[in-house]
């Protein structure tokens, strides 16, 4: 990667209220997740943190060089979430130091301090994304995500907890990876429906995300996270998983609601 110099400082916009007001979901979540070589028990946080940092659009031939990967390498179908090299894009991508200081700054607002340069990140894209939550595989961590994409009149949205943020480059997000969540267009009346990522439309998102240990004390405070909330179960577990009043239970694709295995 070549020498960038001293990073040129960036202004963070929209700082969130350090001491959010979480919000309370009608179901009993709970995550079950990997600590060191036990499963330990958590809350599912329904607090977002989300706000809008100062970076510049990434170069227009990275750009051109990740739609392509999106469209013959990756093909991606409506609702797919996959990875981009980032290794191959920093080489290509003057900024991409600044649009971690831009992140890691905000961060530092909300209370994390240098939880973001200890966490691992990945270059990601997608076109719109079915309603999922990440709990069975990444429990034990937050996500951290910075959109790069212009704005292409979609919204992320947390259908348990009422959130819904326009996607713009430079939004910024912070959330527990068991919390539902979709790609979905604004000024829709919610629901993920494939037919409006057609062909046809310029809907792809380009996004970085970290992994921010949910056990960090800092990212616990941040989201409000009560752990062994159920060790009794936790102890007869031997995979990752979330438990939804007690039972299993998947998360509808297209609603977002919470509902029992078939």
């Amino acid at each position: 990667m070549p020498n960038l110099g001293p990073a040129e400082p960036l202004t963070t916009l929209t700082p969130m209220n350090p001491h959010p007001q979480a919000h309370r979901v009608s179901d009993s979540t709970t995550s079950y997740y990997w600590s060191g070589d036990a499963i330990r028990s958590r809350s599912i946080s329904g607090v977002v943190l989300h706000g809008t940092v100062d970076i510049s659009a990434p170069p227009a031939r990275l750009v051109a060089d990740w739609e392509r990967d999106i469209a013959l390498r990756l093909a991606l179908e409506p609702g797919d979430v996959e990875e981009l090299p980032l290794a191959r894009a920093r080489m290509r991508w003057p900024d991409y130091k600044h649009c971690v200081q831009a992140v890691s700054d905000w961060t530092r607002t909300l209370g994390l301090q240098d939880v973001l340069a200890a966490s691992d990140v990945a270059l990601m894209a997608c076109r719109g994304a079915r309603y999922h939550h990440d709990g069975a595989q990444y429990g034990g961590a937050a996500f951290c995500n910075l959109f790069l994409s212009e704005d292409k009149g979609l919204d992320v949205h947390f259908p348990a907890t009422g959130h819904r943020i326009p996607l713009t480059r430079g939004t910024v997000l912070v959330f527990d990876t068991g919390q539902p969540h979709a790609v979905i267009p604004r000024g829709s009346s919610g629901g993920f429906n494939g037919p409006d990522f057609s062909a046809d439309r310029d809907c792809s998102q380009v996004f970085l995300t970290w992994e921010l240990p949910i056990e960090n004390t800092d990212v616990a405070h941040a989201l409000q996270i009560a752990f062994d909330t159920d060790q009794s179960t936790a102890s007869l577990l031997d995979d990752e998983q979330i438990l939804v009043n007690g039972e299993a239970a998947t998360v509808c694709p297209q609603s977002g609601r919470w509902r029992r295995p078939d």
